[in-house]
């Protein structure tokens, strides 16, 4: 366990996969996972480094069928919360069903290798009927294809969280247009962004020394606004599969202050996903 973490530390960005025998996935998955990642070694993963809060964010490879994600929050169902994948039609009688299993908002591909995109206008008219959830947007995306939502995201009537540091590249700076992009997103307190995925944007490997900048500066800039993940199992991952305990102590690095750590593990996490273990 890593001693740095305080209390009701939040890992809010990992997936479950399967078991296949109980929980299929689609038949028209973009991907099918060559391993399960059922909710028990999620359970021990993040029990093991004292993560005791956790988001688990619904897979492709289970398409619009959140089982398996509902079935790991009810598990934990204090201190577990889920992010679901939804067509932009789902009755609200759904989405009030989903709000009383502990989901929290719903995930929107914009990564050509994870299928077809929503129009945005489509995923604008489902926001707002999220409001009176309290739910937010997830926005999974490549750069070019955030900056040309951006118009439409601002536009949005919830909250909106870009996932993993906006896959930028991390090997261009942090002046490039992509991340200068991203910033000019955060300038609107209605955007948050997930610290997952430096593994993803780096291009020098573990430690990941040319990515950990851009953690540092979102975390010094938005400090109210920013979310940690493992991205536990790590699905179509470019290069080599992170350590876990890497990730975790990496934590100290880029978020080097005990009050950075608390925003960031701890009570963003309760503002955005509303736990249910406060005492």
């Amino acid at each position: 366990m890593n001693r740095l973490l305080p209390p009701r530390a939040c890992n809010a960005h990992c997936h479950v996969f399967g078991p296949r025998t109980v929980f299929p996935y689609a038949a028209n998955a973009n991907f099918i996972p060559e391993q399960d990642a059922p909710k028990a070694a999620l359970y021990e993963l993040n029990d093991r480094f004292g993560l005791q809060r956790c988001v688990v964010v619904q897979s492709s490879c289970h398409g619009f069928d959140n089982r398996a994600t509902e079935d790991a929050i009810a598990g934990r169902p204090d201190s577990y919360r889920g992010v679901a994948l939804l067509p932009t039609d789902v009755p609200d009688a759904e989405l009030r069903r989903l709000d009383a299993a502990g989901f929290r908002g719903i995930r929107f591909n914009y990564m050509n290798h994870l299928g077809s995109h929503t129009p945005i206008d489509d995923v604008l008219a489902l926001a707002a009927r999220l409001v009176p959830l309290g739910w937010h947007l997830q926005i999974h995306g490549a750069p070019r294809l955030l900056t040309e939502l951006a118009p439409g995201l601002r536009r949005s009537p919830v909250p909106v969280v870009i996932d993993h540091i906006g896959r930028i590249d991390a090997s261009l700076g942090l002046l490039q247009p992509d991340f200068r992009a991203l910033l000019a997103l955060m300038d609107d307190e209605r955007f948050w962004v997930k610290l997952s995925g430096m593994d993803r944007i780096t291009r020098l490997g573990p430690p990941y020394v040319d990515a950990q900048p851009f953690a540092i500066k979102l975390i010094t800039e938005f400090g109210d606004r920013v979310l940690w993940g493992n991205d536990w199992p790590h699905p179509n991952h470019a290069g080599p599969i992170p350590g876990e305990e890497q990730l975790v102590q990496l934590i100290a690095r880029i978020a080097p202050q005990d009050d950075q750590r608390q925003r960031l593990m701890v009570d963003n996490p309760q503002r955005l996903y509303r736990f249910g273990d406060n005492a």
